[in-house]
């Protein structure tokens, strides 16, 4: 049986050899197709953490836990050791301040000075704000997760099971526009007895940056329905992965081809060690992952 993670490599492999060549809006340049998709099976436990390289899953998993919490302030991601939405925040500093201040000079400021943080560490109404806080035009707020699993409880059957980010009036706040933006869940084999309802979901992503971005985005999306199905008592199917501009940064061209020539290892499993009173509960330390083995990590530099 082909590993799935062939799947992924098979992306990469199309960009290497036949991506079109274009211009970005980070300068960068990349190679690009449009419209890719992956199915992962995850009913017996399987987490899909890369193997080819070393993805570090309690980062992606602490970033989808940020998430749910609603909050858009960089402080709370440093102080759980999360760098990866630094880059940005930064960059709007050095361009609008002219200091040449380092990444770590920088991320220390955040963290000890509190008015230095309200003023450059806000990520605006990025993903966490859309998910938990979507604020409608006469002033009312929507939690468009809790919602998601209120209706699962409730109606499961339904087509309208979703949340996304895409808030037009808001993204020019935003520090990036959201690239996962639509999440959608669907439930198949209600009625059938004695068996629970399994519980999938499928994730369409408008812009990714297939070498850095998507290992993270599909662990942590894997980590999302595990929440999910245990919060419904539902039985785990499948992740399914939808892409629109997938790219391969021109900088990134050696690490992909280092990449696709290395073998997948097994996925891991995931179980989760207890079950919160709601989505909102959930730690790092109640996701077990076991078995991962992957080959060496690949450093490649984030296009800002």
């Amino acid at each position: 049986m082909r590993h799935p993670e062939e799947q992924y490599l098979d992306i990469i492999r199309h960009l290497i050899e036949k991506g079109d060549r274009r211009v970005d809006r980070t300068g960068v340049g990349t190679r690009s197709m449009f419209g890719a998709m992956m199915r992962f099976d995850l009913s017996d436990g399987t987490l899909p953490v890369f193997t080819t390289k070393k993805v570090f899953w309690k980062t992606a998993v602490k970033e989808m836990l940020w998430f749910l919490t609603g909050r858009t302030d960089l402080r709370s991601l440093l102080q759980e050791n999360i760098r990866i939405w630094t880059d940005w925040p930064l960059a709007r500093y050095r361009k609008e301040t002219g200091e040449e201040i380092s990444q770590e000079d920088f991320e220390a400021r955040i963290l000890d000075d509190a008015n230095f943080s309200m003023e450059w560490g806000d990520l605006g109404p990025i993903y966490g704000k859309q998910w938990r806080r979507w604020l409608d035009a006469e002033g009312r707020e929507h939690d468009q997760v809790a919602t998601v699993i209120e209706t699962l409880k409730t109606n499961p059957s339904s087509r309208r099971m979703l949340f996304h980010a895409w808030n037009v009036p808001e993204l020019d706040r935003m520090a990036l526009h959201p690239c996962h933006m639509t999440y959608q869940f669907h439930v198949a084999g209600l009625g059938e007895e004695g068996v629970k309802p399994r519980l999938s979901l499928m994730v369409y992503q408008r812009s990714c940056d297939i070498l850095l971005g998507a290992p993270f985005n599909i662990c942590q999306q894997a980590a999302l329905l595990a929440m999910v199905t245990d919060q419904v008592d539902m039985a785990p199917g499948e992740l399914v992965w939808a892409g629109g501009d997938v790219h391969l940064y021109l900088n990134h061209l050696e690490q992909a081809k280092e990449q696709i020539s290395r073998a997948p290892y097994a996925f891991p499993k995931l179980s989760l060690a207890r079950r919160p009173d709601s989505i909102d509960g959930y730690r790092i330390e109640d996701f077990v992952v076991t078995g991962y083995q992957s080959h060496e990590r690949i450093d490649a530099p984030v296009a800002v």
